[in-house]
């Protein structure tokens, strides 16, 4: 996929630059409020968007939002860079730039919104625009496949998401984040808000068993890869943990949950990366293991489980986004990223390896980097837990020493030993696509030697999570304990596995994957289920589209009666006179001539009879405006409806008589639940407050005092407009048919 800027423009040209400079400004704007977050601060910026319905759209600044920020921002900038180069000469480099930042817009307008409906909104942003880098090939079966398949994924859990934020609106009264206080865990609603909220963020961050999507994701471009993996989209659903913790976390459910979930999918994903065989796909693995370590730790929710999370947090985001960026690095100097190919690297790529090496270190966290320290804290908490400890402490000891092994196979075998010969002769890559990784790498070093750099996130960060000022202090060796020995035999678990992986793989590459195979399966079935509900349902045949709809009704009346358990009683025989039982035996007489005539155009003009007695009524009941809509409604139904009967054939009798029984009982059905909710809606006691309110309003608000013109005029403007619309659509249609049979019977 890596195609160098050939075009002879610098940077990508103008497109190249702008998407550089952009997300390095904000990165610069970001930092300005670092110092006050580091403090304690909590900055809220808040501009309304729906007044009226009471919805603002707010910037909220903590610990935790601020980290994500700078990173989006930070990553964004260095990927950027990296991809003018590595795909400043493709032909739609500029689609490319501008999926990038919508993508990068998404996500920070996802980790700053305080309002959750506008965080629902960028949330989708990042589905869509994902979507569209994914599937950026979009000339390979592949790339479209996979595309689509995180599509469905993430934006199925998205919807679920929507449900609990509608939920969680409701019960606190709000969908200001700001705003929310204490937990909901003895709420009645506290469940489904609490699986609606995890169905997306584990859709989102591919937990288990949705897991299959995300290393699917690597047919995007590299640079999309690493960007998607370090700091943005797959990281949105431990954000949205990390942020609802003290709303809906320090329940049984939660606890048991995220720990279980997030356990398991660390360590079956880093088994799982060990069998790959491309680097990049082991690297994909082994951020499933991350994402499964996070969620885990932050189901803990201990002070120290929190904090060794969001230490984590940087660490993972820093060597995974340096290793990526590695990765195209070897892909654009060697014409392969296969882990069975590549040996010997470092003579011809040292600036690469050396990227690699640093990154490495902190991916096995290994002293002095920053993904030592981070492991550390892990151990830590994970001994310390007064429950789960043992299944905390496995999976974190697992998921460690076979990350250890994976970083040996993505970073350490392909550089050392003799150099193999491989499609391309090795060659280091251009200025700009080693900045990134090498600066990544280096600060994953620099933090883990000057750790107290990196509390300044890490403080704020944890203590947004977990809902009070929680005391940070890292540091890289303060003296043997069990956290420390842990690490020793880490170490030696991981070199043993590094050594052994190339009989590992062959032996776990002979079990198949049944998860991505599955979800084609699912896919046909899907397919195959709408072919069979097309067949059932569009027949062709407009009696049974209208006999479906009308039984589709006559079922949803008849069960909201009985659930509301109606029996209305009120007595309207005093309030008939003669005048209204006329209309309604003109009404009757109507409707039976439609019922049981044979003719087409006998039927038509009876149902105009039964119209201009409907419009009657309503002169009846003071509704003049209303009824001569009606009578106009009429009069072109019949007119078009005679026209277009001319040209049908006549209609046979036998096949009338067999199915009027069935059109008869369907007919009954409606019409008496229908009288029946409307003698109870009629039984109700009428609420005012509408009427009320339109008498006080119309002058001083509308300026008028004509109270029925005011409403049509100004309250439902709209309404009143499509009103018109109608009628203008019909008297033009009308007018097109009519023409056109005078032109065919010239």
């Amino acid at each position: 996929m890596a195609q160098s800027d050939s075009s002879g423009r610098p940077l990508g040209g103008s497109a190249g630059i702008i998407s550089i400079l952009v997300p390095g400004a904000l990165f610069v704007w970001f930092l300005q409020f670092l110092p006050a977050v580091a403090a304690g601060e909590t900055i809220l910026f808040r501009i309304d968007w729906v007044p009226s319905l009471g919805v603002s759209i707010g910037m909220l600044l903590d610990g935790l939002s601020l980290s994500f920020a700078l990173l989006i921002t930070g990553i964004g900038t260095l990927v950027t860079l990296y991809s003018s180069s590595y795909l400043g000469g493709h032909v739609h480099y500029t689609r490319f730039v501008c999926y990038l930042l919508a993508f990068m817009a998404g996500m920070l307008g996802l980790v700053l919104s305080d309002n959750l409906l506008a965080l629902f909104v960028f949330w989708e942003i990042t589905t869509i625009s994902s979507y569209l880098l994914i599937g950026f090939s979009a000339d390979e079966a592949k790339s479209r496949r996979n595309a689509l398949q995180a599509l469905l994924v993430t934006g199925t859990g998205g919807l679920a998401f929507l449900a609990g934020i509608i939920l969680l609106g409701g019960v606190t009264g709000t969908f200001d984040l700001s705003e929310i206080e204490g937990s909901l865990a003895d709420h009645p609603l506290y469940l489904p808000i609490f699986l609606l909220v995890v169905a997306g963020a584990f859709t989102k961050s591919a937990q288990v068993p949705f897991h299959f999507w995300l290393p699917n994701a690597m047919a995007a471009p590299t640079p999309v890869s690493a960007y998607l993996h370090s700091a943005t989209m797959v990281k949105g659903g431990v954000y949205l943990l990390a942020r609802m913790n003290p709303t809906l976390g320090g329940t049984e459910i939660w606890f048991w949950t995220l720990v279980l979930f997030g356990g398991f999918t660390a360590v079956f994903a880093s088994i799982l990366a060990i069998k790959q065989t491309d680097i990049k796909q082991v690297l994909a693995y082994t951020t499933l293991m991350a994402l499964g370590t996070l969620v885990m730790f932050i189901g803990l929710g201990t002070s120290e489980a929190i904090k060794g999370a969001m230490a984590f947090l940087l660490v993972h985001s820093f060597y995974k986004a340096a290793l990526f960026l590695m990765i195209g690095l070897v892909d654009h100097g060697t014409g392969t990223r296969d882990a069975t190919v590549l040996r010997g690297l470092a003579r011809a790529m040292p600036l690469t390896a050396l990227a690699a090496g640093l990154a490495a270190i902190s991916m096995a966290g290994i002293p002095p980097s920053i993904g030592f320290i981070g492991k550390e804290f892990l151990y830590k908490a994970s001994i310390g837990s007064e429950f789960g400890a043992i299944w905390a402490t496995v999976s974190i000891f697992s998921a460690s020493a076979l990350m250890f092994a994976a970083a040996g196979i993505v970073a350490w075998r392909p550089f050392t030993g003799r150099l193999a010969e491989t499609p391309i002769a090795p060659h280091e890559g251009p200025w700009a696509m080693l900045v990134g990784p090498l600066l990544l790498a280096c600060l994953g070093l620099g933090l883990g030697i000057f750790p107290d750099y990196a509390e300044v996130l890490v403080r704020p960060a944890t203590a947004a999570v977990y809902g009070s000022p929680v005391d940070v202090d890292l540091y890289l060796y303060r003296g043997v304990n069990a956290a420390l020995i842990l690490s020793l035999v880490t170490f030696a678990a991981g070199w043993l596995l590094y050594m052994l992986h190339g009989r590992l793989r062959d032996r776990l590459r002979r079990s198949p994957d049944r998860f991505d195979p599955g979800w084609d399966r699912l896919m046909d079935g899907v397919l195959a289920g709408a072919k069979w509900q097309a067949r059932l349902i569009q027949t062709g045949q407009l009696r049974r589209y209208l006999f479906v709809t009308f039984l589709t009704l006559a079922v949803a009346l008849v069960w909201s009666i009985w659930r509301a358990g109606l029996s209305p009683t009120p007595d309207l025989g005093d309030d008939l006179r003669i005048k209204h039982w006329a209309v309604l035996v003109f009404i009757t007489a109507g409707a039976a001539i439609v019922a049981f005539t044979n003719s087409r155009m006998t039927s038509v003009a009876a149902l105009g009879v039964v119209g201009v007695g409907v419009a009657l009524i309503f002169i009846m009941f003071g509704a003049p405006d209303v009824a001569i809509t009606q009578l106009l409604v009429e009069v072109l139904q019949v007119v078009l409806v005679a026209v277009a009967m001319l040209k049908l054939p006549v209609l046979n009798r036998e096949h009338v008589k067999t199915i009027r029984g069935w059109d008869l009982l369907l007919s009954l059905v409606i019409g008496v639940s229908t009288t029946l909710v409307l003698l109870a809606v009629m039984d109700t006691p009428f609420d005012l407050r509408l009427t009320v309110f339109f008498e006080q309003a119309s002058a001083p608000i509308a300026y008028g005092r004509n109270i029925v013109n005011v409403i049509l005029v100004d309250f439902r403007a709209l309404d009143t407009f499509g009103e018109i619309a109608v009628v203008v659509i019909a008297a033009l249609g009308a007018f097109a048919l009519l023409r056109g049979t005078r032109r065919q019977s010239r």
